[in-house]
């Protein structure tokens, strides 16, 4: 029996979402499905190339998504984005914060510079708070938002082979997650954090490669209930819940992504 993709509901018609470094992997199928679902999407990143492409595929289907080159390690640049988003749009209703990784820093703790450590927690925790600090004020003038946070299996369970400061600053996004949702709830904005497991992007494929056997990596896919790794289509469609209006009583929410691999009560 194969599996089918039902036709996409029309949720997001009338909607502006901003989705950050989703010019591939997770961020990519975040990206394509909200457009199908009626969202016009900014997506942000700094690779041309990448943007590129994504926009060819965009316009060949017909979808509404806006690729926009941002350096999101300035703060200055991620201010003027988020003012031309709404002069060009008019409104931002959902914000993902998907830009993120452990650079492939080194994984053990004690071989990881404090360059390391600053520059993960610039990408992974910085970055996330400076886009969310630009864009709450117009979600409060309009008395309406959806925030969705990337944070990671990493973060609460440890990772086998993303370092220490990958798995704090993940950690970090998740509380930085809860207190947003109790500051910003009473505005009509919601923040809830998705946490993947290791979906297999080619980043990760490139980093399983490097830091696992091909033993270890089927012990890996072993214990995983489901039987398969995830996807970014997989993520794509929490989000696709998350940052929808009908989620709006879901608020300061962390979703396990993954497969069964790693469960808590």
């Amino acid at each position: 029996m194969t599996r089918s993709d039902p036709a996409p509901a029309r949720r997001y018609t009338g909607r502006v979402a901003l989705i950050t470094a989703a010019a591939s992997g997770i961020g990519r199928g975040a990206a394509l499905r909200l457009a199908r679902e009626g969202a016009t999407v900014v997506v942000w990143d700094r690779d041309q190339t990448l943007l590129d492409d994504l926009g060819g595929e965009a316009r060949a289907e017909g979808l509404a998504i806006d690729p926009v080159s941002v350096d999101m390690m300035q703060s200055a640049a991620i201010a003027a984005a988020v003012q031309a988003l709404i002069a060009q749009h008019g409104r931002i209703d959902v914000l993902v914060n998907n830009i993120g990784g452990s650079l492939h820093t080194a994984f053990r703790f004690l071989e990881q510079s404090e360059e390391d450590w600053d520059r993960v927690m610039a990408v992974n925790v910085t970055a996330c708070v400076q886009t969310t600090r630009a864009v709450l004020p117009h979600m409060m003038a309009a008395g309406y938002g959806r925030i969705v946070n990337l944070g990671s299996k990493a973060g609460r369970f440890g990772s086998l082979f993303a370092g220490a400061n990958y798995v704090a600053s993940k950690g970090a996004m998740q509380a930085f997650t809860l207190q947003i949702a109790q500051e910003f709830g009473p505005h009509g904005i919601t923040c809830n954090t998705l946490c993947p497991g290791a979906i297999l992007t080619p980043r990760v494929e490139s980093l399983l490669s490097q830091r696992k056997t091909p033993e270890e990596r089927a012990q890996m896919l072993d214990g995983i209930p489901v039987g398969r790794h995830g996807t970014p289509e997989d993520i794509g469609a929490a989000v696709a819940f998350l940052a929808a209006e009908e989620a709006g009583f879901v608020n300061g929410a962390t979703l396990d992504i993954n497969g069964g691999q790693s469960m808590s009560i």
